[in-house]
């Protein structure tokens, strides 16, 4: 079974969520502390922590910072009521893999539960190369020329399709309903934000390097090997 840490000091979201996450065959622990969170997070057993930004004693965003730095392979999805660009981008800056706005609905919210946990239980020995980046999928590393590159989970999932379609140009539906688990979200900055932050730590924004990934405007992207 797999194990879901949801920490959430509302009540009124924090139980019918779990109701849900436990009909969906998923075991869950539920903590109304970062505090709490922090220590179940590093020492329970869980594949996902789903994290509430507004905790009590200690805000979701110190709490991801810590776990990804000690667990850096947990996949942490943010819950926030704070849903303006510049939330978004710190909560990615933080380690998040995702990120969802209240009020939610629990269908989309559940999809991306799937979708984080698919990308991560998917343990095989397939090494994609192009160009000077060389993903390892069974070990989750990224190296450029060499030198390991950090990535949120969900940023590796999106570089990991993106190069296993290389050459392809794949509509923003495609990434969403494969990466994300659902196309519900294209009307959203999601998909884009990720692809700026992506650009920006494979090197995409140096005029000294190639440009990987490519923006087909109208309908997607593209990576260019």
């Amino acid at each position: 079974m797999t194990d879901v840490l949801l920490a959430e000091d509302d009540t009124a979201i924090a139980e019918p969520l779990a109701r849900a996450l436990s009909r969906e065959g998923y075991g869950c622990e539920v903590v109304g502390t970062g505090t709490e969170a922090l220590e179940r997070a590093v020492d329970g057993g869980f594949e996902l922590v789903i994290l509430d930004l507004g905790l009590p004693e200690m805000d979701g965003l110190e709490v991801c910072r810590r776990v990804r730095a000690r667990r850096p392979e947990l996949a942490v999805l943010m819950l926030t009521a704070r849903t303006d660009e510049v939330d978004f981008v710190v909560g990615l800056d933080a380690g998040a893999d995702d990120y969802v706005g209240k009020p939610f609905r629990l269908a989309e919210l559940l999809a991306r539960v799937r979708a984080l946990l698919r990308r991560r239980q998917t343990a095989d020995d397939v090494v994609l190369e192009g160009g000077d980046i060389r993903l390892d999928a069974r070990g989750r590393r990224v190296l450029i020329d060499g030198q390991d590159l950090v990535l949120a989970n969900r940023e590796f999932d999106l570089l990991r399709f993106l190069m296993e379609r290389a050459g392809e140009v794949v509509s923003r539906d495609e990434i969403l309903t494969e990466v994300w688990g659902s196309a519900d979200l294209r009307s959203s900055k999601t998909l884009d934000m990720h692809v700026s932050w992506l650009r920006r730590k494979i090197g995409d924004d140096r005029h000294d390097r190639p440009r990987h990934i490519v923006t087909v405007r109208g309908v997607g992207f593209r990576f260019d090997p």
